[in-house]
């Protein structure tokens, strides 16, 4: 049976509104808020029957990004009674000025169209908002301190936690200064098109005042998912939020993940459980990072950091993977799967390790930390985390890269003094044996500055692969 085509677009419509777009919008043509069902209605007498309808073409909506003012930000209440007034008031209407110039008939601002009393809402909303961003016709900056593009450095909207997203989900982009005047004569400073230098300079002052490459402010949304955990983390250390559960919150859609909003759980316990989250996409560059662990105990796993800061300096570390590395957190710490090649160690010291691969003697680690109360009589090992499986369906080899990246893990030795050799004659009836010389607990994550090394064997191209018997992966808990 044939597909009625405007049947399908109706559908097609009605999903996307009361789905991808925000709860509440303002009507700019008398700054009323009004809900999805009367966007529906506005705009749903136009759906046609083309086959490449697309709904965000069709309900177009601004989006204001900005830094929030410390106080007189007009709310819901406000806005839903009519008194919203002050600078709040005035910003908010120099927004919708300019939105009015985009050809669109609703706006949407953080401050006034989330009914933060509602927690159900707020939830939806705070999970929803890169998918807003991305979703708009376009995304208006207001930099309250910048009247220049060389002003931006010092602006603070570049070094909040929620205008990371608002930065890079939107197609388009328009930076206005203080006095709402425009910062270059682009329609899209994201695709800048006319007067290259003026629109380059703006990518050029941005990437110094984020970190983060042009080509990745200038392209679309869609190419951050493809950049590792650690670089995409290392964009948003630094930045500062007021409530501290939303330096995790506000990366949920740079990761695509989603998170129940638990406010006053803490910042340590926010973050894990979006590490937690990203580490389900297999992606081992997650365990790239440096520095302190977060506080609460985690299973007592070592492999969690404490925040997007924690890989800061570590992204420079490069290497490929194919295959996702499988984690999972585990009352006995973080389950992975590492390829392991055995270590003896050549030299110490109170914060130099220098290890050497014993299959692969070419092969040395030189691995940095406080080892001042390290173990005498240690065993170490390379656990591999960007090696591929590679099988025909009658066996499985392990591909090793020639650029690896893994994790330098130590067991320590297990204490066997205080055992008593008896002879069968002291006590009748028991069958004796003799204590092993050393028993080995099980490996565990060596307190090294970086968590991951990045090593390079002799003689292998880097892309390149060698293989290996299966018999070298081992599931470890860390």
């Amino acid at each position: 049976m044939p597909i009625d085509s405007k049947e399908h677009n109706l559908d097609k419509f009605d999903n996307y509104v009361m789905n991808d777009i925000p709860i509440r919008l303002i009507r700019l043509s008398d700054m009323k808020l009004v809900g999805r069902n009367e966007v529906r209605s506005t705009f749903r007498g136009s759906v046609d029957t083309n086959i490449y309808f697309y709904p965000s073409e069709l309900v177009k909506y601004a989006i204001l990004s900005h830094r929030w003012m410390d106080e007189g930000e007009p709310t819901y209440e406000e806005m839903k009674a009519g008194t919203a007034a002050g600078p709040g008031r005035e910003k908010l209407e120099g927004f919708c000025r300019k939105a009015k110039e985009y050809n669109v008939e609703f706006a949407w601002s953080d401050t006034c169209c989330i009914d933060k009393s509602s927690s159900t809402e707020l939830d939806e909303s705070i999970r929803s908002m890169f998918r807003w961003y991305e979703n708009s016709h376009i995304c208006i900056v207001h930099l309250a301190q910048s009247k220049a593009i060389e002003d931006i450095t010092n602006d603070e909207w570049t070094k909040r936690g929620w205008t990371l997203q608002e930065l890079l989900a939107p197609h388009k982009i328009k930076f206005f200064n203080k006095y709402w005047m425009p910062m270059t004569v682009d329609p899209n400073d994201k695709a800048p098109r006319t007067e290259p230098d003026a629109s380059s300079s703006i990518l050029r002052v941005l990437e110094t005042a984020t970190g983060i490459p042009r080509d990745i402010l200038a392209s679309d949304h869609g190419c951050i998912h493809w950049k590792r955990v650690d670089e995409r983390m290392a964009w948003a250390a630094g930045r500062k939020t007021t409530r501290v559960e939303d330096a995790a919150y506000s990366l949920m859609g740079i990761f695509h993940v989603s998170l129940q909003i638990a406010y006053g759980e803490g910042r340590d316990r926010a973050f894990c459980r979006l590490i937690e989250a990203i580490m389900q996409a297999g992606d081992p560059s997650v365990l790239n990072w440096r520095g302190e662990m977060p506080a609460l105990h985690n299973g007592g796993s070592r492999a969690f950091p404490r925040s997007p800061s924690s890989f800061l300096g570590c992204e420079d570390q490069k290497f490929d993977f194919h295959q996702p590395l499988e984690m999972t957190k585990t009352s006995l710490g973080l389950r992975i799967p590492l390829v392991i090649l055995p270590l003896h160690l050549t030299s110490s010291s109170a914060d130099r390790l220098v290890l050497q691969c014993s299959f692969y003697p070419d092969l040395s680690i030189t691995v940095s930390g406080d080892f001042s109360c390290h173990l005498g009589g240690c065993q170490y090992a390379f656990g591999i985390v960007n090696y591929s499986i590679i099988g025909d369906g009658t066996c499985e080899v392990l591909g090793i890269r020639g650029r690896s990246a893994g994790m330098v893990l130590f067991r320590e030795p297990t204490d066997s003094h205080g055992y008593q050799t008896l002879s069968s004659t002291d006590i009748s009836g028991l069958h004796f044996t003799s204590p092993p010389k050393l028993t080995l607990s099980g490996l565990k994550l060596l307190d090294s500055d970086r968590r991951l090394a990045v090593v390079d064997f002799p003689n292998r191209r880097s892309r390149s692969y060698f293989c290996i018997h299966r018999e070298y992966l081992q599931t470890i808990y860390i």
